[in-house]
């Protein structure tokens, strides 16, 4: 492993995550994390060039759907719901004195 963790990283750690550790879980949390980063280093030693990345653990495609343009003017619908309206538009109460 190239770094080890060091008390300082813990107590920043702490710090960040808000916590208040006793003598004891602070070497329990040292410990376990050079474990963690030696498990990384074993990992890093894999051969990963034939594995193509990816994003998502199923195949996507554009989950989007395409744009298109429709005549929305339902105007007469959409005030037919409307508690008031004025002409055209829905009346609001007013808000600033």
């Amino acid at each position: 492993m190239a770094e080890r963790i060091t008390d300082e990283m813990i107590e920043y750690v702490g710090i960040l995550a808000k916590l208040e550790l006793t003598a004891q879980e602070k070497e329990t949390a040292k410990a376990d994390m050079e474990k963690m980063l030696d498990y990384i280093d074993i990992l890093n030693e894999l051969d990963t060039s034939q594995v193509e990345p990816m994003t998502h653990i199923f195949p996507v495609s554009n989950v989007f759907r395409e744009d298109e343009v429709r005549n929305a003017d339902g105007r007469a619908e959409t005030l037919a719901n409307a508690p008031q309206k004025k002409g055209d538009c829905f009346e609001v109460p007013r808000t600033i004195g």
